[in-house]
């Protein structure tokens, strides 16, 4: 195509608008027991519904969902998602409860052939450790060839392919494995263990804004010994409130010594400028004070002076503290 010829594409190629694309390879990974596979058949079963996921709009389809881990467990996630959305119940969504071999080639071409649907929409993996065969996940090869299985599921029947991976020891160093399987993916996904829904990766779009859940649990029945069955379903949740972390070292030191400082020598003043809710300092008293609380081990006056500078200009950065007119406050309270 000539450049003259190439206009801007507007129509949207989306599966879940925003977070995944049609045709395409995503991963959704997460550390163990963090409720990935419950948000991974949360977003499928949306897609087999059509039915909005958290507000976004939804072109969905049939979903084909491998569970390598299957039984009773996912069964029963399936089941509550049932109960608690009879619209959902007649879904065309197909549970395939057994483990494949995306090493080797015959496992892929058997899964398009014995596709449920003529045209699915999604085909899940879960989890990619399962799928693996004799292949290794930390070698680059061996998962060129699986991302090569993935492709040729998604060209032969394309649905949009998604595979469920773990984190490694180090959750904020992404999904396990070899660097060639974030490389190949459209879209990525990160469930973390303070259950939030993160878009790590969009090919050709800025990522959204972070996502938040909380699990539900669903009684399901009773079993044989009379005990209830119980299984969950993901829920909206809002944003966790910030947490505040401790101040330590000689910062922690510059605030004991100021809260000391306020505590012998603080006034209120009058003012635009300053808090009406909390008392002020002059600066000459908190300097005392972190001389007390031994604040720097320097034998000169310059060094006591260094010290207090570097602290006073620290927490000021972390508004920890605020200045103005030779006073100083805590911008709030200790927790």
């Amino acid at each position: 195509m000539s450049l003259s010829a190439i206009e801007a594409v507007l129509t949207s190629n989306y599966m879940v608008k925003g977070w995944l694309d049609r045709n395409c390879l995503s991963m959704l990974y997460g550390p163990s027991n963090a409720g990935k596979t419950f948000v991974a058949l949360d977003i499928a079963m949306h897609i087999a519904a059509g039915k909005s996921w958290r507000g976004l709009r939804v072109n969905g389809g049939p979903v084909l969902y491998i569970a390598a881990e299957g039984g009773a467990g996912i069964r029963n996630r399936l089941a509550a998602i049932k109960r608690e959305r009879p619209d959902m119940a007649s879904a065309p969504f197909t549970l395939l409860p057994i483990g494949l071999d995306l090493h080797g080639q015959g496992d892929a071409l058997a899964v398009c052939e014995i596709m449920p649907n003529a045209d699915p929409a999604l085909v899940v993996i879960d989890t990619l450790a399962r799928s693996m065969g004799a292949g290794d996940e930390n070698t680059a090869k061996d998962a060129a060839m699986f991302v090569r299985n993935c492709d040729l599921i998604r060209e032969a029947t394309g649905a949009h392919v998604m595979v469920i991976h773990h984190t490694g020891k180090d959750e904020d160093r992404g999904a396990r494995g070899s660097s060639a399987l974030r490389a190949a993916v459209d879209n990525e996904i990160q469930v973390t263990a303070d259950w939030e829904i993160l878009s790590r990766k969009q090919r050709d779009q800025e990522p959204p804004e972070p996502l938040h859940f909380k699990l539900r649990s669903v009684t399901l029945g009773m079993d044989e010994d009379g005990e209830p069955v119980t299984s969950a379903v993901v829920g909206e949740a809002d944003a966790p409130a910030p947490t505040r972390k401790p101040i330590r070292g000689k910062n922690g030191v510059a605030i004991q010594a100021l809260n000391d400082a306020l505590r012998d020598h603080g006034t209120t003043r009058t003012g635009n400028c300053y808090p009406t809710n909390r008392k002020v300092v002059d600066v000459d008293h908190w300097r005392e004070a972190c001389g007390v609380h031994g604040l720097t081990t320097g034998a000169t006056a310059a060094a006591a002076r260094m010290a207090f500078k570097r602290a006073k200009d620290k927490l000021m950065d972390m508004d920890e503290v605020r200045e103005f007119g030779g006073h100083v406050w805590r911008v709030q309270d200790d927790d």
